[in-house]
C-alpha cells in the first residue's frame, strides 16, 4: 500500500486512529479507558495554592480533580480560571493545565488572548496565503481572540475551510462568554483519536474507516512488536525501551558483531528508530540512551543522526545532549498516555 493513509477504527470500544506510510505503521492513537480528561479540554477551575519550589500554581478542576499549572504571576488562590489541559496526568500527579487556550478545528486555530490573523507558516505559495489572509479577515471573531488558517486549508475548498473557521470561531464565543462559574464545568471536551488524526496528521492520501479497518490493513498485526520492549534494528541489532516511574531507558545492543563498525552503525539505526518507537509506544518524558559502544569521535555522527530524525517532531522533543557517563539524553513532551496504558 503506498501513500499515507489515515486508518479510522475502534480497540475495545474505544476510538483509534493509525497512521500509515506506505503500508508502514507511523503513529497510532488510542482513546484512553474510562473518564480520563483529553488534552485540549477546557474547563472552569479555582486557583489553590503556589508551590514555589515547583515554579506554580495547584488548579481545582472539582469532581476531586487537581491541575497544576506552571505559572505563578498575577494569580491569587480563589482566583476563577479558563484552563485548557496541556497533557495526560502521570499517576498520582495533576493534571497538566495551561491558561494558553488554543480551539482547534481541521483547517482552523481560534486563540483567545493572542489576537491577528495569521496563516500558517507552512504555506509557502504567495497566491496561497493572499487568497487565505482574506478569507480569515472575514471572519467574525470574538474581542481579543486571534485566529490561525492551519496548514490543511492550502489544498482544502474554501467553503470548507470557512465554515471550520465559523464554527471554531462561535465555540470561542460560547467558551469565553461561560467562563463565570464553579469549577469542574468541562466548556470543551478534548478530542478523540478520530479528531486529531483528521485534524493534525493531514496530507492524507485516503481515508479509511470501514468496518475492520485495523484488521484488514494489517494495523493489529503492527501493534504487537510494539508492546514488547525490544524493537528490532537491520543486521540483528535491537533497542530495549523500557519505561520507569522517573525515565525512559533505552539500550542500543548491536547483536552477535560487537565491533567498532557495528556499534556505530546500530547507533545510527537506532537513532532513526527512534522517534518512530517513542511516537507509537507513547512514551515521553526524560530519555536516556545507552548506546552500544562506538569510538567516542563518531559521537558527531550519531548526534546528526538524531537529530535529523528528530526535526519532523517540531518543538515536541528536546535533544539535551550526551552525558558524563556517555548517554545521550532528551526530553519529550507527554502528549499521551503509554501504549500499554490503552491497549486491552
Amino acid at each position: 500500500m503506498k501513500g499515507r493513509v489515515i486508518v479510522l477504527d475502534h480497540i475495545d470500544g474505544r476510538a483509534a486512529a493509525a497512521l500509515l506510510v506506505d503500508g508502514r505503521l507511523e503513529d497510532i492513537l488510542i482513546d484512553a479507558p474510562g473518564e480520563v480528561l483529553r488534552p485540549g479540554a477546557i474547563l472552569r477551575g479555582i486557583a489553590q495554592r503556589q508551590v514555589k519550589g515547583l515554579g506554580g500554581i495547584f488548579i481545582d478542576l472539582g469532581d476531586g480533580r487537581t491541575g497544576f499549572l506552571r505559572q505563578t504571576k498575577g494569580i491569587a488562590p480563589g482566583k476563577p480560571l479558563l484552563v485548557q489541559v496541556t497533557g495526560y496526568a502521570r499517576e498520582g500527579k495533576a493534571v497538566p493545565v495551561s491558561t494558553r487556550l488554543t480551539i482547534k478545528g481541521r483547517f482552523a486555530i481560534a486563540t483567545p488572548g493572542a489576537p491577528g490573523r495569521n496563516v500558517s507558516r507552512a504555506i509557502a505559495d504567495a497566491d496561497a496565503r493572499s487568497a487565505l489572509a482574506a478569507l480569515g479577515a472575514g471572519i467574525d471573531l470574538p474581542e481579543d481572540v486571534g485566529l490561525i488558517l492551519r496548514s490543511a486549508a492550502e489544498a482544502a475548498p474554501e467553503a470548507d475551510v470557512l465554515a471550520d473557521a465559523q464554527s471554531i470561531a462561535e465555540v470561542t464565543r460560547a467558551i469565553l462568554s461561560d467562563a463565570a462559574g464553579p469549577a469542574a464545568d468541562l466548556l470543551l471536551d478534548g478530542p478523540d483519536p478520530h479528531e486529531v488524526a483528521l485534524s493534525d496528521w493531514g496530507g492524507a492520501d485516503e481515508v479509511d474507516e470501514g468496518p475492520d479497518s485495523f484488521a484488514r490493513l494489517g494495523v493489529t498485526e503492527a501493534l504487537d512488536p510494539l508492546r514488547r520492549p525490544r524493537a528490532l534494528l537491520p543486521g540483528g541489532a535491537s533497542m530495549v525501551i523500557e519505561p520507569t516511574a522517573a525515565l525512559v531507558a533505552v539500550d542500543v545492543n548491536t547483536g552477535p558483531d560487537t565491533s567498532p563498525a557495528a556499534g556505530l552503525k546500530a547507533n545510527i539505526a537506532a537513532a532513526r528508530a527512534l522517534p518512530r518507537e517513542l511516537r507509537c509506544r507513547g512514551l515521553g518524558g526524560a530519555i536516556t540512551v545507552d548506546f552500544a559502544p562506538f569510538p567516542r569521535a563518531d559521537r558527531h555522527r550519531v548526534e546528526q543522526a538524531l537529530k535529523a530524525a528528530f526535526r519532523a517532531e517540531g518543538d515536541e522533543t528536546v535533544l539535551a545532549g550526551w552525558t558524563a557517563l556517555g548517554h545521550f539524553e532528551l526530553q519529550r513532551k507527554r502528549a499521551r498516555l503509554p501504549l500499554a496504558e490503552v491497549l486491552p
